[in-house]
């Protein structure tokens, strides 16, 4: 059976050493999808890679319709999915107020991840491997004590609900008061994981006994346009293509029961509390 992949946010940066990873160990009939919102850069990126094993594809991850429509295709087409980096991230901006950018931010970053993982989970064949690419900042210890109750989620509807909360808190500037962190990064990645560890608890016993894996990732400092405006230098900042190594061996290779739903970096779980 071929090995079918998806990457999201892959026209550049990591998601795009991420597809060019999983194409340089791709067999004859394998695909890799190379996704992002842009059809053009999309189609762009698929070209600059010249890989028969690569696949273009529009999605936008902010789109629940669309994410949904992709995921019924691949399924049509190929029955199910193996590889699935949900890591698409709307970019923030130093000296614009966090009210102008929250909106796009939880779009793409929080309710992306939980489209994701509501249209793609169903498809993830045994072994297969469904990674959201989050950071270090993706535990609650990262936030005041009574805030982490919110995060005490059953569902992806409720981690929706937190994050969307939060969102209407930055916007009409009540946020601080509720004791939120002024990084808006914090609460988005913690969200990020939260989703991430709803669906594996669901699926916890099933998953691990077929050798799948449902996790969160910390890549590191990537040295990427998105990260650059907010370093002075980039000094120990990982290459794309090293960070992406880094996910690929998680994603391929021999699964560690300690990782499954849990935030990892460089084959360690960070602590959630």
């Amino acid at each position: 059976m071929s090995r079918v992949s998806v990457v999201t946010g892959a026209n550049q940066g990591l998601g795009f050493a991420l597809v060019e990873g999983l194409a340089r160990c791709a067999g004859p009939a394998d695909v890799v999808y190379l996704t992002g919102r842009d059809a053009g850069r999309v189609e762009d990126a698929a070209a600059r890679l010249g890989h028969d094993a690569v696949r273009a594809r529009a999605l936008d991850v902010g789109d629940g319709r669309s994410v949904a429509d992709f995921a019924a295709d691949l399924r049509e087409r190929h029955g199910g999915v193996d590889v699935v980096f949900s890591n698409a991230a709307a970019r923030l901006s130093p000296g614009r107020p966090w009210s102008d950018q929250v909106g796009a931010f939880v779009t793409t970053n929080n309710l992306g991840t939980t489209h994701v993982l509501r249209a793609f989970t169903p498809l993830l064949r045994p072994g297969g491997a469904l990674l959201v690419v989050a950071s270090s900042f993706g535990t609650v210890r990262h936030l005041p004590r009574h805030l982490h109750e919110r995060f005490a989620a059953r569902t992806l509807e409720d981690v929706d609900a937190t994050m969307l909360a939060w969102r209407d808190a930055v916007l009409d500037g009540t946020a601080a008061d509720q004791g939120w962190p002024d990084w808006v990064n914090i609460p988005s990645k913690v969200g990020q994981v939260a989703a991430v560890r709803v669906v594996a608890a669901a699926r916890r016993d099933a998953d691990t006994a077929a050798g799948t894996l449902i996790a969160a990732v910390c890549p590191g400092l990537v040295d990427t346009d998105a990260s650059r405006p907010w370093f002075a230098g980039m000094g120990g900042a990982a290459e794309p293509a090293e960070a992406a190594e880094r996910l690929l061996d998680l994603a391929l290779g021999a699964r560690r029961r300690e990782h499954y739903g849990e935030l990892v970096q460089s084959g360690r779980v960070l602590r959630w509390s």
